[in-house]
């Protein structure tokens, strides 16, 4: 575990929650109702929205470009998770992987489909964006063909199978600052917490991590020390796919409800992480998708819940005055 990665995760937590209630407590006079809650609530959301912006900074480390079927990737990897509850009887700690690997193969057909013969025929990278969106698009409409935009739930039974249950909250952990938590809450921040620092091992430590890295500074050096370019783009594309499917099912869990846009409602907020944290950076996907989480909580808390997302966007802007490469950006490359 990088400690250094550890601080700026736990920074983001604190911070991106003590600065805004700060704030609004001795700024505005304004009250918080529950700050305890709040922040709990910012925890797990804010690992979603981190573990999601993940798969888009792997993907614009490498290939300098945004892959906007992204969103559409995250809402197929929670739908296969979900069906494999519903039609296989699979129980949820085994339908989240399922879900993951269905994301990485999802991930990568798009990029065989949208990304890789523009690559082949050295096409500007405008179309290899417009073609992305194409991908989305036909994304969204087989899932809608597939599935209906009925919204579909998880049974409640293969959640009461869970160790504790949704309807018994571990209110007794935080009993005196009354917090109300529950198994789910708990599991949607450590699984994302352990996936980046996973990530993170990999990125640094092992032979595809670091042949990952050299293709992101360069790729020409790259097949000059002998590495495929096209393997490392695909594995990418998997990875990146597996971050977003495992986001996309812990959605699900978090809201008890999936329907093929759901994608659309954190494609903003995940490039808004991105952004925010340096496009490319790992750290910088963490760090964002915690204060982007704490920020649209305490926005939500303190009573301005339809100001979220302008709330959200206005300190990006502040932000970018001050740093317009994001919080850990450098020179957009990837960096762990």
């Amino acid at each position: 575990m990088n400690l250094r990665t550890l601080f700026y995760v736990l920074s983001a937590i604190f911070l991106g929650f003590l600065i805004p209630y700060l704030i609004a407590t001795y700024l505005f006079n304004k009250e918080v109702l529950s700050p305890e809650q709040q922040l709990a609530n910012a925890m797990w959301r804010g690992s979603i929205y981190s573990l999601f912006a993940l798969g888009y900074a792997l993907i614009f480390s490498i290939l300098g470009l945004l892959n906007l079927a992204h969103s559409s990737v995250f809402m197929w990897g929670g739908y296969i998770g979900l069906m494999s509850v519903l039609k296989l009887d699979m129980p949820i700690w085994v339908a989240m992987p399922v879900g993951m690997i269905g994301g990485g193969l999802v991930a990568v057909s798009v990029d065989v489909i949208a990304f890789m013969p523009l690559r082949r025929r050295n096409a500007p990278r405008i179309s290899q964006l417009i073609s992305s969106i194409g991908a989305s698009v036909i994304l969204l409409s087989l899932a809608t063909l597939i599935f209906s935009s009925t919204p579909k739930r998880f049974p409640q039974d293969s959640i009461d199978a869970l160790p504790g249950t949704a309807d018994k909250p571990l209110t007794w952990l935080l009993d005196n600052a009354n917090v109300r938590i529950t198994p789910i809450q708990i599991a949607i921040f450590v699984i994302p917490i352990v996936l980046m620092f996973l990530l993170e091992y990999m990125v640094n430590s092992l032979k595809i991590g670091k042949a990952m890295r050299v293709v992101a500074f360069n790729q020409r050096i790259a097949r000059l020390l002998s590495i495929n370019v096209g393997n490392i783009f695909a594995f990418t594309f998997f990875l990146s796919g597996v971050l977003a499917g495992a986001a996309g099912v812990l959605q699900g869990l978090a809201f008890n409800s999936m329907t093929p846009y759901m994608g659309a409602t954190v494609a903003l907020k995940g490039l808004t992480v991105i952004v925010l944290g340096g496009l490319g950076n790992i750290r910088g996907a963490v760090v964002g998708g915690f204060l982007v989480a704490n920020i649209e909580i305490m926005s939500i808390a303190l009573g301005y819940g339809w100001l979220s997302d302008a709330v959200v966007f206005s300190s990006l802007f502040l932000i970018l005055l001050v740093r317009p490469q994001g919080l850990l950006g450098e020179s957009g490359k990837m960096r762990a």
